[in-house]
């Protein structure tokens, strides 16, 4: 394997760290919502996004985009959400194949209640345990990283919807 840039010990023991704390830090959070609020993470993603929305509404394409998810798995959550009754869909009238996810009364209620305790989680898991230096170095090293992963994982994702895309026309056709 010539060419590989292996880890030194200290990247190894940094990655590790690294690691191990998003592993528990995404576990922790996930179980603090399911516990309070019976919900994942992922779908208190989605209310959230669709609760910053103008007219707490965004096209599916848009909030697949905003939460970094294909359409696929974006539709299945929305499906969830809808069957709480927290989302609806609505036509879109200028696209036929086009749909907007709708936050309801009873979803952003929802929300409501499930946000003080995931951010007090949050808090205690992630900011409290940090100096303000080390918070915004943080800050900075996470936006590193996304910027570098960006263009990788839309990339990603635009091949995940084109195979979704193909199957479907498999099917229909």
């Amino acid at each position: 394997m010539s060419g590989t840039r292996w880890l030194s010990d200290d990247e190894q023991r940094v990655w590790r760290e690294f690691n191990s704390a998003t592993r528990m830090l995404s576990a922790h959070l996930e179980g603090q919502l399911q516990h309070d609020s019976g919900m994942p993470h992922t779908y208190y993603e989605v209310l959230v996004a669709l609760s910053e929305a103008p007219g707490r509404r965004l096209r599916m394409s848009e909030l697949a985009d905003a939460r970094q998810a294909s359409r696929s798995r974006l539709s299945h959550a929305v499906a969830r959400l809808e069957a709480n009754g927290w989302v609806r869909r609505e036509a879109c009238p200028t696209d036929k194949r086009g749909a907007w996810a709708v936050l309801t009364d009873d979803g952003f209620a929802a929300l409501e209640a499930a946000a003080p305790g995931h951010v007090e989680a949050v808090r205690e898991s992630l900011f409290d345990p940090l100096t303000p230096e080390q918070v915004r170095a943080l800050g900075e090293i996470s936006a590193a990283i996304r910027r570098q992963l960006s263009p990788k994982c839309a990339a990603a994702k635009a091949a995940e919807d084109a195979r979704e895309h193909e199957g479907e026309l498999t099917k229909s056709g």
